[in-house]
């Protein structure tokens, strides 16, 4: 995908920010445990234990409420206190079946909790693990970061948790603090942006910290009248939702200032009102800021005191890059790949003494399972459209490599590298071997 996304789920109710704290820190270190985290399309992964299972979730600040969607037999947990509900995310489409659990235990590290709700999606329609090339169960926010101060060190992805109630704020010269506002459980951040180059307008805009988004910047169209697509776009997909297939106008924006620092030129997103309806119940929402610009910092989260700290990294001024192919490939299981050994024998019984131990190589072959690859989007008039690529077409090789070499993360590198590079790739058509050549293309 081009970067994949996770989208703040309207829950139809909400709850009292900071009400009594559930997670509580016990063991010998009670004011800080570390854990490390993936960082997967700028998204992060931490390891949740849930009623003694050890699951993968994304830490997302988008969301109020824990959500569970991958859940097989082998990584079964015992729900407590069922009841059925609708939820409703980003997207067109209708409302998802639910149901919400109470009473369950959660625990990281030596951080737990025993009174968690949590939301479980009985058919998980957008399939984010295959979209992110690993097992993803869920996604969780409020429920945890109301009890907790995090630091999020994208560089060398690990995260800090630190217990409130004993947290001293250490001096940092080079840090910028700002407020936080909340509405329904999640943060916003007043900050400005400008458009366009020739158009000197600085906009103030308010926008949800989204670290379960993993675009730059998300712009509701509309919600101001200066927001409005640039002249310079293409129409795209986004992503998916709980509720449906995101569609909105990839562009540029000319930058976005927060506080001293000036993030210039970043990719941006604009999303019309039929794709936001529920994200836009907060009037005063004008977008969000995801992990393309958050990974360029090393942030504090603090919801206890309703504030984020910031402190730049080397990657501040770095450049931003889209899928600039127009494929958006997935994880479509594992397939059996042929695999040549070489086996080595010494002749240790040859009569000719010249010949004695005479070593030779006898060729094998084995079969293994490997990650099996296929494009599941393609965006009309891209690159890879053009060149005669298909949805479904399954990925053999990719610059001479085979696909299953590759992670998808590495898969995706590669078609967000910059502008002008040769993209040769071989797929699998009805049982037919195709090969297709085209360029990344820069279309903003």
């Amino acid at each position: 995908m081009t970067r994949l996304l996770l989208y703040t789920l309207t829950l139809f109710f909400s709850v009292s920010v900071f009400a009594q704290q559930n997670f509580n820190f016990f063991g010998n270190n009670t004011d800080k445990q570390s854990v490390n985290f993936q960082l997967i399309n700028n998204l992060i992964v931490i390891p949740l234990e849930i009623n003694g299972h050890q699951l993968s979730f994304i830490l997302d600040t988008g969301v109020s409420k824990t959500i569970l969607f991958n859940l097989t037999s082998k990584d079964s947990v015992g729900l407590n206190d069922i009841e059925r509900v609708l939820i409703r995310g980003l997207g067109t489409g209708e409302p998802v079946e639910a149901l919400k659990s109470k009473n369950n235990s959660f625990r990281i590290k030596n951080i737990k909790s025993t009174n968690e709700e949590l939301y479980v999606i009985l058919k998980d329609a957008f399939d984010i693990s295959a979209k992110m090339g690993t097992t993803i169960h869920g996604i969780i926010g409020y429920d945890l970061l109301k009890d907790v101060i995090v630091k999020i060190n994208y560089n060398n992805k690990r995260i800090d948790f630190y217990n409130p109630r004993t947290y001293k704020k250490s001096i940092c010269r080079n840090c910028e603090s700002f407020p936080l506002q909340f509405y329904r459980n999640k943060p916003y951040i007043d900050t400005h942006i400008q458009l366009d180059s020739d158009v000197s307008t600085i906009i103030p805009v308010k926008l949800l910290i989204d670290t379960g988004g993993s675009d730059a910047i998300w712009l509701f169209e509309g919600t101001k009248e200066q927001i409005q697509t640039p002249k310079k776009f293409f129409k795209d997909i986004i992503g998916e939702g709980f509720s449906g297939t995101i569609y909105g106008n990839r562009s540029r924006i000319q930058n976005i200032t927060i506080g001293k620092f000036e993030i210039k030129e970043p990719t941006a997103s604009f999303l019309d009102s039929s794709s936001t309806f529920n994200a836009r119940q907060f009037k005063e929402r004008n977008g969000s800021i995801g992990g393309a610009i958050l990974k360029r910092f090393k942030v504090w989260i603090d919801y206890p005191n309703k504030r984020i700290v910031l402190k730049k990294n080397s990657s501040l001024s770095a450049g931003f890059y889209y899928n600039m192919s127009g494929i958006h490939v997935v994880h479509a299981g594992q397939e059996l790949v042929r695999e040549k050994s070489m086996t080595k024998v010494v002749d240790s019984y040859n009569n000719d003494a010249q010949q004695k131990n005479v070593i030779s190589f006898i060729d094998s072959y084995f079969y293994r399972f490997k990650p099996k690859y296929k494009i599941d989007k393609i965006v009309e008039n891209s690159p890879a459209f053009k060149a005669g690529l298909k949805v479904d077409d399954v990925i053999k090789k990719i610059n001479g490599k085979a696909a299953h070499e590759y992670q998808l993360s590495g898969i995706t590198e590669i078609f967000h590298t910059k502008p002008g590079k040769k993209i040769r790739i071989e797929v699998e058509r009805a049982g037919v071997r195709l090969k297709f050549e085209f360029k990344l293309e820069q279309r903003i």
